[in-house]
């Protein structure tokens, strides 16, 4: 990163105000006549209506629409454990990510707590504010018992972003690699390097599409997690291999795919070399791969290469998720996001994929065409077009498992974001 583009950061949180979002007042508030509406006394109407029916809460404040982005500040980025106020830029960030792509109003909360269990108590006792909450950036293993404890609960979405953002997006391009490499995802060799939320949360998914477990060799700081291991986690051992495997140069003899979520060139080419015909290599380490897409095609001219990077082709990004589906959840008030939810926002994003991509999409990343191969396996941030197919699906997946507690909303599918003013 150059000494201009860190100036460039800094400047843009701190200038024209410090900051990336603001709060906006919705209704006019002009006269005498709106103040004694907005508060006293005529705010008591609400509170009594509310008291006697919480559901109208939905109906007379910003409930339904507001999520919270809430973080310990205990994994931040790839910069580690630096404290709750340190990762205040980054929670404002997805605020503003979840305002621009999918119109959700969205407030950061950055909490100072001593253990797992007070971070868990904080955050439910302030869950009533909120249509849905959003974690992030929070350590494993710690996360997966904040998650699963707040999940039981709230009786609101709860997701945690870092696992399943990730695990949703890079699913759906994972889909789409094999079926580009001529392979099935259940029967594909797949190595994944890493061990954390991340990691375990994309393998759970891509179980749930149909990989089987006995086919990935997931690789911790130890080695290949396999089932003679005394050391496991519980989110570990779900991935315990039979297996005299014990090194990634092991594990990657043959395999067809790769996934990364670790750290900067830690597969080799010698390595790539080794893997099967054809192969998929996800490396999401960011802001420096596992493997640099360069050096793979000029390793093996038959590479399908995903990175974390926007500055290279197929870049495997949250946004392409989170936003559309708090909306699609928010928008048929569903009380979770299931596995069913999940799986629809996956094909959803897979599907877009293979559609013709719009004008508005090249001019805006300066392309003259762009279509469905071996350089376009995910949609383009920018496209549109995520906020109608994504929010559909997920929102028909609530009502179809039962966590939906209104129907499908009148405007659904959404064909712009002027359909989010209805």
């Amino acid at each position: 990163m150059s000494q201009d583009f860190k100036q460039a950061a800094l400047d843009y949180h701190e200038f024209p105000r410090p900051g990336k979002i603001s709060v906006e007042i919705s209704t006019s508030a002009e006269t005498s006549r709106d103040l004694s509406l907005a508060y006293s006394p005529g705010v008591a109407e609400p509170v009594r209506e509310i008291a006697k029916d919480p559901d109208a809460a939905y109906r007379y404040t910003a409930k339904g629409n507001l999520v919270a982005v809430i973080s310990n500040g205990s994994a931040i980025l790839g910069l580690g454990d630096l404290g709750p106020l340190a990762s205040k830029p980054v929670m404002e960030g997805k605020a503003l990510l979840f305002k621009r792509f999918a119109g959700i109003d969205s407030i950061d909360i950055e909490v100072d707590a001593e253990s797992p269990q007070a971070f868990i108590d904080t955050v439910a006792r302030i869950a009533e504010t909120f249509g849905g909450i959003n974690l992030e950036d929070i350590k494993a293993p710690e996360c997966f018992e904040i998650e699963r404890v707040l999940i039981e609960r709230c009786n609101i979405p709860v997701f945690h972003d870092d696992q399943h953002g990730t695990a949703i997006v890079t699913a759906a391009g994972m889909i789409n690699a094999l079926e580009l490499a001529g392979k099935k995802l259940d029967e594909a060799s797949i190595v994944c390097l890493g061990a954390g939320a991340a990691a375990s949360a994309c393998m759970k998914l891509l179980i749930n599409m149909g990989a089987k477990v006995e086919n990935i060799y997931m690789i911790d700081r130890k080695g290949v997690i396999h089932s003679g291991r005394d050391d496991l986690t519980a989110e570990k051992a779900a991935f315990a291999t039979e297996t005299d495997k014990r090194t990634l140069d092991d594990a990657i003899e043959g395999a067809d795919v790769f996934v990364g979520l670790s750290g900067p060139d830690l597969l080799s080419p010698e390595q790539l070399l080794k893997m099967a015909d054809n192969p998929v290599v996800f490396a999401c380490a960011n802001p420096d791969p596992e493997i640099l897409p360069e050096t793979a095609k000029a390793t093996r001219s038959d590479v399908i290469i995903a990175t974390g990077r926007s500055d290279y082709p197929n870049q495997v990004n949250n946004v392409l998720g989170f936003p559309f589906i708090f909306r699609g959840a928010l928008d048929v008030r569903a009380s979770a996001i299931n596995e069913e939810m999940k799986e629809a926002a996956v094909k959803a994003l897979a599907e877009l994929t293979r559609e013709p991509v719009p004008q508005e999409v090249l001019d805006a990343y300066g392309l003259q065409s762009l279509e469905f191969g071996r350089d376009y396996i995910l949609p383009k941030a920018t496209d549109s077009r995520l906020l109608g197919a994504i929010s559909h699906a997920v929102a028909k997946a609530a009502i179809d498992s039962g966590v939906a507690r209104l129907p499908m909303p009148a405007h659904y599918p959404i064909k712009s974001a002027a359909d989010l003013l209805m």
